[in-house]
């Protein structure tokens, strides 16, 4: 498994974990540090890995705003866990990275990749439609 798609994995399973019990802000890196440990033992990037948790968890208001403009027949707390920090670690990817490192089609990819593995074959549909209707609206701005 490449660098960078272990530590999205961590990173959402990480997200996953902390939205469960409770969105409690300082219980984030130690989930993370956790993790890293356990499934990703001789990770090369650790900056990677907790940019992109505190990134989601720092935008994490417009971003579920987003989601919820997005998808508008699923209301943010019908989304299951899974496919929410999923399309909240997509979405951040899409919108705050740099895009010379993170180009807009790999964060998409990369997040219904995600989504199959962790969720499911429809999970992954569901993502695409989400952050390709996202990616649309970009384009034509």
């Amino acid at each position: 498994m490449a660098s960078r798609h272990l530590s999205r994995s961590i990173v959402m399973q990480s997200l996953y974990e902390w939205d469960f019990y409770g969105a409690n802000a300082g219980a984030l890196d130690a989930i993370v540090d956790r993790n890293v440990k356990n499934f990703g033992p001789g990770l090369e990037d650790l900056n990677f890995v907790k940019s992109l948790a505190a990134g989601v968890v720092s935008h994490l208001q417009d971003i579920d705003a987003i989601i919820e403009k997005a998808a508008p027949e699923w209301p943010i707390a019908q989304i299951p866990l899974v496919d929410k920090n999923v399309l909240r670690l997509g979405l951040f990817e899409l919108l705050y990275a740099n895009k010379e490192e993170v180009p807009p089609k790999v964060a998409i990819n990369e997040a219904i990749e995600l989504a199959k593995s962790f969720s499911g074959t429809i999970s992954g549909k569901f993502v695409n439609g989400v952050l390709g209707t996202v990616y649309k609206q970009l384009e034509e701005k």
